[in-house]
């Protein structure tokens, strides 16, 4: 985690209890020339809308503006994780638990490293995803990459 990020974080947690929102993930990179903040939110009881985007990004640009802590100047960007939403936390895999997902291990597992399928069970550390027909065992420690998937 980058310091940058690290900082961000901080900043965030008294507006994210003080809003009643989840904060997902905190994103900082440069694409061209040009540095992004993005940070996403979510709801345990609805859908982020464009009013909890604008707040959180207020409360957020003030306190950056005050102690000025990223050396250079980025576009800061708040947004919902969408369908897609990534799995990070412990408790991101107990709520994808019977959803369909997508992940990607460090190493292969039983001969693949990418996965598609639904989540059946998150236990000590450890998912089970049911893909086709096949069930397969998943560390949590393995994983590189995971997010909920869309079913076409």
């Amino acid at each position: 985690m980058s310091k940058v990020v690290k900082i961000v974080e901080e900043l965030l947690n008294p507006i994210m209890e003080e809003t009643g929102l989840e904060l997902v993930e905190i994103e900082y990179k440069k694409e061209g020339s040009n540095w992004f903040l993005r940070i996403f939110i979510d709801n345990e009881t609805s859908n982020i809308d464009i009013d909890d985007c604008g707040l959180v990004s207020e409360k957020l640009g003030q306190k950056l503006d005050e102690l000025d802590p990223i050396p250079t100047a980025y576009f800061l960007e708040v947004s919902s994780p969408g369908a897609e939403r990534p799995l990070r936390k412990e408790k991101d895999y107990h709520k994808a638990v019977g959803k369909h997902v997508h992940i990607i291990t460090k190493e292969p597992v039983d001969g693949n490293n990418v996965f598609e399928g639904k989540l059946t069970s998150f236990e000590d550390e450890t998912l089970t995803v049911a893909e086709n027909k096949k069930t397969y065992t998943i560390k949590l420690e393995e994983i590189r990459e995971a997010r909920l998937a869309i079913v076409f």
